[in-house]
């Protein structure tokens, strides 16, 4: 299976906030969509690992804040990368409450939303909510996945459910013509010196190929 194909989906990226006992909480969404227009229902996926998935759960509220292009790309890192068990992420953004719920200031879009049920993954869950209000903030294009990506170059948070890990490039190999001798020494072969030869064949270094 190539998980790169999951990449051709369409995808946004969203600050999901929820209540943790009055205090604000909130995590980086990339996994969000509109399911009903009558009642107007909307889903969000969320890692049983994030601290806002337990607040949720408590709460059976959330709301979702739709980054812009323009949005701060720090917000992304703030709530992507940190844990609300530990850290206000809310401390030095703008926020409001909207119909209840802690909303950022800085997106082009909001949607509120009561829970009314939930799907078990075997890392997320996946919450229904019904509108309970929504709105608009600008007129900036909502940020997709892809921008965040391509443009603004940022990193996937391994809780997001599209995070596929980097795998590192694989190492080049150093092949000896003259008797097929592979070099996998901890020294990059192009630092090897001049005068340094194949331990099999005496081969000068200019007879490796590299493959």
């Amino acid at each position: 299976m190539n998980n790169k194909a999951f990449q051709a989906l369409s995808y946004g990226v969203y600050i999901v906030s929820t209540w943790n006992e009055g205090t604000p909480a909130g995590c980086t969404a990339n996994c969000a969509a509109q399911i009903t227009a009558t009642p107007a229902t909307v889903m969000v996926s969320i890692n049983k690992n994030n601290f806002t998935h337990d607040c949720i759960r408590k709460c059976g509220y959330f709301s979702l804040t739709v980054l812009a292009e323009t949005s701060d790309p720090a917000i992304i890192g703030t709530f992507g990368f940190r844990t609300g068990k530990d850290y206000d992420k809310f401390a030095h953004v703008q926020w409001q409450v909207r119909d209840k719920l802690p909303v950022l200031s800085d997106g082009c879009a909001y949607v509120c939303c009561k829970v009314i049920d939930s799907m078990d993954t075997a890392t997320h869950t996946v919450f229904l909510g019904e509108v309970i209000g929504a709105d608009t903030l600008r007129t900036d294009p909502p940020m997709t996945y892809a921008y965040y990506h391509t443009v603004i170059k940022g990193k996937t948070a391994k809780n997001a459910p599209t995070y596929i890990a980097e795998q590192p490039e694989p190492k080049a190999k150093y092949v000896c013509k003259i008797c097929g001798y592979v070099y996998d020494g901890e020294t990059p072969f192009e630092q090897l010196p001049d005068d340094w030869k194949c331990p099999l064949c005496g081969a000068p270094k200019s007879m490796f190929e590299k493959r």
